[in-house]
């Protein structure tokens, strides 16, 4: 049991630091932060092979390491927690569909919007009152609108790219052994 453990920390490890390497990889698109990146494919592949539990720690390491490496902005400790290492833990929840690799897009999927909740809850709470008067042309009147179009204009490019990438990725021979735990046996 000692040997899997370290195995997974490994692996998780290599994860992260892959995280980290495409979240430099990047298109700034928010005047407050907000990003087009693949970052979150090796988290969601990691989450896929060993479950949600292991993959929310991955995704908890990665938010924390994220915000240290000095990405993005912040407002306060709120912000810290919630926008980097609650945002990217809830990644993990891709793991809900363990070692289904033909599943793989819908895991993409469902981490994906997991972090959008949690950055959605972010812009309703910390940032509504840096809420502009106007944003992509549109009146902004209620933090609820300003929050669901802010973070959709990141994380939906984010998302798709996410999705897309885990699909292709899973339908490599290698990678589909690898996320059905195939070495494990």
């Amino acid at each position: 049991m000692q040997n899997k453990t370290v195995r997974i920390i490994c692996e998780a490890a290599l994860c992260v630091a892959m995280s980290a390497v495409l979240s430099y990889i990047k298109l700034d698109v928010g005047p407050s932060g907000g990003s087009i990146n693949a970052t979150m494919i090796p988290l969601i592949l990691f989450a896929i092979r060993w479950g949600w539990g292991w993959g929310v720690g991955a995704g908890l390491v990665f938010g924390t390491l994220k915000y240290f490496l000095g990405e993005g902005m912040v407002i306060n400790w709120i912000s810290i927690v919630f926008d980097y290492s609650v945002a990217y833990a809830f990644v993990g929840f891709a793991g809900v569909l363990k070692r289904k690799s033909g599943l793989a897009w819908l895991s993409a999927l469902i981490g994906s919007a997991a972090r959008f909740v949690i950055h959605y809850i972010s812009g309703v709470t910390v940032y509504a009152q840096w809420m502009p008067e106007e944003f992509l042309g549109l009146t902004m009147t209620t933090p609820f609108f300003y929050s669901a179009l802010y973070n959709l204009f990141y994380m939906l490019p984010s998302t798709v790219i996410s999705v897309v990438g885990v699909f292709a990725l899973s339908k490599s021979a290698p990678i589909r052994r690898w996320l059905e735990g195939s070495d494990l046996k």
